[in-house]
């Protein structure tokens, strides 16, 4: 597949590239990009959700009135889940949400998320990006050019560039990453994907091993 190369300003310059095929073109596997982006999620889960169970309450453990002749339920202790202000029944505990995921499954989930957009042209390429300081009304600008404003963006350097970094991050719906360090969760999560000229063969460097 085919595409046209722009520079930052959004011109074409005239390249075309071509996608590599072991990457962009393979058949999209759904199951195994659902397990990476299912495990993703789960890590960012911190999992320190926590309530007061009986054993833990403050309250008395004198019994509360007598055991028979008030017309009324056995009640032994003011902790018990069924009064107002007593323990919680079967309450979040702290855990780790995270689960184990083979390699494979991981690398072919990003091939496939790469796959999707391609098929959906949801892919620009940009032969640079080069900023001279940080300064947010720069990257703005940038993603004006390219018709993506408002969109969510995912810029994908070959490394990482601090100047582009810090001139994005208070930017709303818009990411940048490199190509050693992306994932199935923001690939789909974006709209369209920006990858640079250069970080194309990183990509493909990447898969080949």
């Amino acid at each position: 597949m085919e595409v046209i190369v722009y520079n930052s300003k959004g011109e074409d310059t005239g390249k075309k590239v071509t996608l590599p095929e072991e990457v962009f073109g393979i058949e999209p596997n759904q199951h195994a990009i659902y397990l990476d982006v299912k495990q993703y999620l789960a890590n960012q889960r911190q999992g320190t959700h926590k309530v007061k169970e009986r054993a833990e309450n403050a309250h008395s453990t004198r019994k509360l009135k007598k055991q028979k002749g008030t017309g009324g339920a056995r009640a032994g202790s003011a902790k018990s889940p069924v009064f107002i202000g007593g323990g919680t029944i079967f309450g979040p505990r702290p855990r780790d949400y995270s689960f184990k995921l083979n390699k494979k499954v991981k690398s072919l989930a990003r091939q496939s998320a790469y796959a999707v957009k391609a098929k959906a042209e949801k892919i620009s390429v940009i032969d640079s990006i080069t900023l001279a300081a940080p300064r947010t009304k720069d990257y703005i600008q940038f993603l004006s050019d390219l018709n993506v404003t408002g969109k969510k963006t995912l810029l994908i350097l070959p490394d990482v560039n601090t100047n582009v970094v810090l001139s994005s991050r208070n930017v709303q719906k818009t990411k940048v990453t490199t190509a050693s360090q992306v994932n199935t969760y923001d690939l789909m999560n974006a709209d369209q994907l920006l990858i640079s000229e250069e970080a194309l063969s990183t990509i493909q460097t990447l898969f080949d091993k």
